[in-house]
């Protein structure tokens, strides 16, 4: 286990989803009463920023429900004051500002629960998508961005109302919440039903009820502190874990899923650690009976209260009776696909492929594809601003251009030939398929003259990083297949949609990395 005493540097905190997650998790499959019940809803917070959407969302194609997880990266509480200092420094490892972090969404997790209790699906939107916003000021931005600047144009336009410091944070953050629902609303392509949200502190909260959590690494980490200096912005969480199975604290769980430098995919990783972990939770409390144990069950609830966000037409106990598969292992975790890196306005953005994500996740959901030619979200008029250009730039969809071999050097049986057809789903040219004639240990990409930008969008679906090779041919690239290739899970569905109700499985379809399943502790890097 990681020393919590050595690790002091700023980062920024995902995977708070997770409340939200184990919180509808332990309700459905608790037995709680009536009583306990009213006692929980009625000291919830409630939001009422869904309720503008529903005119002119998406239609529902049956009873199924789409809940959108927000992880909110803010060290303030419901009123807008400054956690303790020192919980946020010594307890949280997030700094010693409370304004690090601002208020972004660094996490986004839709869940989709079939109408028929099927296997449910959970998709996540990586942090930095350059997306159209909506509801914020209307221009690309990063998907994670779209809260905060709807919340402080709020700010601005309610200052003079003479309304209170909590009453300005809470209206404010409605209006940030309204421009997150609405901005994955339309980047989806699917209707959002329901959304829970969860701050900084909420993670560690639960974390602490439910300590100490399993997690499994592919190889062993080291992450050590870079301090913050004039030139560098530092980073670093300290953690320092061997391969296989580790128990971690709550503190350690942090690190787990905010760790990003020293990973071979960074950022892209973290969101695969999220969801190994809300997994490796999912299976604790089902292999405990959701404790067997009254008192952390009755904290958690305390938590839940203090801690969490929900609309406010979300009946809970009608949910709990589809939760029960949050915990019975029936929960696949993709990431939507990026198409590449880009620099704009000076940010590091993933580049995307908004009516790629629309099929993809209509696909999954059971809703009818995208058609082939339908528009991308329109980008901002050139009257938006000076960077409005530069944004416009790249805001249409980045089609990838050139050849793809794919050689399979892994164990998995067909595995040149799945990733093949997902790599030409993105636009690129199917090369040679084949059996590799080495075996390395992990996947490489590989690329000709011409091909640089090709294969580096390739490279981030793999977490490895693009290599130029003079053998290989002009505008190729060549992907060869290695050990620690996972194939993307689940079977086929039949034409009826077999048993996971329906929808279409991920096997075919593009994703970032492999798939996460619930049912176990997974391992990830």
């Amino acid at each position: 286990m990681a020393d919590r005493r050595s690790r002091r540097a700023p980062g920024l905190l995902l995977g708070r989803a997770l409340a939200c997650t184990v919180s509808a998790a332990v309700l459905g499959a608790s037995g709680f009463t009536w009583y306990e019940y009213h006692a929980l809803n009625d000291g919830l917070t409630k939001s009422g920023a869904l309720n503008g959407l529903k005119k002119g969302a998406p239609p529902h194609l049956d009873n199924s429900v789409n809940l959108l997880l927000i992880g909110l990266d803010s060290r303030k509480d419901m009123d807008g004051n400054d956690l303790p200092s020192q919980v946020v420094s010594e307890e949280l490892h997030a700094g010693s500002s409370s304004d690090i972090g601002g208020y972004n969404t660094n996490t986004l997790m839709v869940l989709h629960i079939p109408a028929n209790g099927g296997k449910v699906t959970a998709l996540s939107i990586p942090r930095d998508d350059y997306v159209q916003t909506v509801g914020a000021d209307g221009r690309m931005h990063k998907i994670k961005e779209a809260y905060d600047i709807a919340k402080s144009r709020a700010e601005a336009k309610l200052g003079g109302k003479g309304l209170s410091k909590a009453q300005l944070e809470r209206q404010s953050r409605e209006a940030g919440r309204a421009a997150t629902l609405a901005t994955v609303q339309q980047f989806l392509g699917i209707p959002i039903d329901h959304f829970a949200e969860v701050n900084l502190i909420g993670f560690y909260d639960i974390a602490k009820a439910l300590e100490p959590i399993q997690v499994c690494l592919n190889h062993a980490v080291s992450d050590p502190i870079v301090a913050r200096t004039a030139t560098h912005e530092g980073g670093g969480t300290g953690l320092k874990l061997p391969a296989g199975i580790s128990s971690l604290n709550a503190a350690d769980a942090l690190s787990f899923v905010r760790q990003r430098h020293n990973l071979p995919g960074g950022d892209l990783d973290r969101t695969h650690r999220q969801q190994a972990f809300i997994s490796s939770v999912e299976y604790k409390l089902k292999q405990q009976g959701i404790f067997g144990d009254l008192g952390k069950l009755q904290s958690l609830f305390d938590v839940v209260k203090k801690d969490v966000v929900i609309d406010d037409s979300w009946n809970i106990l009608d949910f709990a009776q589809q939760a029960p598969n949050l915990t019975g292992g029936n929960v696949e975790f993709n990431t939507l696909p990026i198409t590449g890196f880009k620099t704009i306005n000076g940010e590091d953005v993933n580049t995307v492929d908004p009516d790629l994500i629309k099929r993809i996740v209509r696909q999954l959901t059971g809703h009818d594809p995208a058609p082939a030619g339908s528009a991308a979200p329109s980008s901002a008029p050139s009257s938006a601003g000076p960077s409005a250009a530069a944004e416009s730039a790249g805001s249409s969809p980045e089609r990838l251009s050139g050849t793809v071999d794919v050689f399979n050097g892994s164990s998995v049986a067909r595995a040149a030939g799945t990733e093949s057809k997902a790599l030409t789903a993105l636009g690129l040219t199917e090369g040679r398929i084949g059996t590799a004639t080495t075996r390395p240990k992990a996947t490489t990409v590989t690329y000709g003259s011409g091909a640089k930008a090709a294969a580096e969008a390739v490279a981030a679906r793999y977490g490895t990083t693009a290599t130029p090779l003079g053998s290989t041919a002009a505008g190729h690239v060549t992907v060869t297949l290695g050990a620690n290739y996972t194939a993307p899970g689940g079977a086929a569905p039949s034409a009826s949609g077999g048993p996971d109700g329906p929808g279409q499985s991920s096997d075919s379809l593009p994703m970032q990395g492999p798939a996460v399943k619930a049912g176990g502790i997974p391992c990830v890097n």
